[in-house]
């Protein structure tokens, strides 16, 4: 039985965004450099709407940790790397080795590479999170400006407040 896939954009502060929901939970995240779900149909459902008004208030400041039900399609080993990124904290990066060695495979740097680029959910699953051994930001699918935008973001927004 196929699944109904429904998507809806907004203007937000990072740009329009589609996010798209695939049988009860948020399949994509779309930039606007990203290619069209050409299946789906165009309405806002209740889930996107949340998913809307999680990613405004992350955006704003106000929430730095999603609840939605994701469902990203890949292998075992993507799964299991994008598990590992929701548990890094906001605010925070890690390398991708560190990545790799939290799965249980420190070799596998470039394939913890190749689940970041193919994350069909970022910001949600935060790939932005994860720079290279030497610090640099590396990759983006919505460019390294963005990956920095949002990094900044949350470093702006996870400063203490002074006394």
């Amino acid at each position: 039985m196929n699944k109904h896939l429904f998507i809806y954009y907004q203007k937000t502060d990072i740009g329009r965004v589609g996010i798209a929901e695939c049988g009860g939970y948020i399949s994509s995240l779309l930039f606007e450099s990203s290619a069209p779900l050409p299946d789906a149909e165009l309405l806002e459902t209740e889930l996107i709407a949340e998913a809307f008004r999680q990613l405004n208030n992350y955006l704003s400041g106000i929430l730095k940790e999603f609840s939605l039900p994701l469902d990203p399609y890949g292998t075992p080993f993507m799964q299991q790397v994008w598990k590992t990124l929701c548990t890094i904290p906001y605010g925070t990066t890690v390398t991708y080795k560190a990545i790799a060695t939290a799965v249980g495979n420190p070799l596998a740097v470039r394939a913890v590479g190749m689940a970041n680029h193919r994350n069909s959910i970022p910001v949600f699953i935060p790939c932005h999170r994860v720079i290279g051994s030497d610090g640099h930001l590396t990759g983006y699918r919505g460019g390294l400006a963005l990956k920095k935008q949002l990094l900044e973001l949350e470093q702006s927004f996870s400063q203490p407040l002074l006394p």
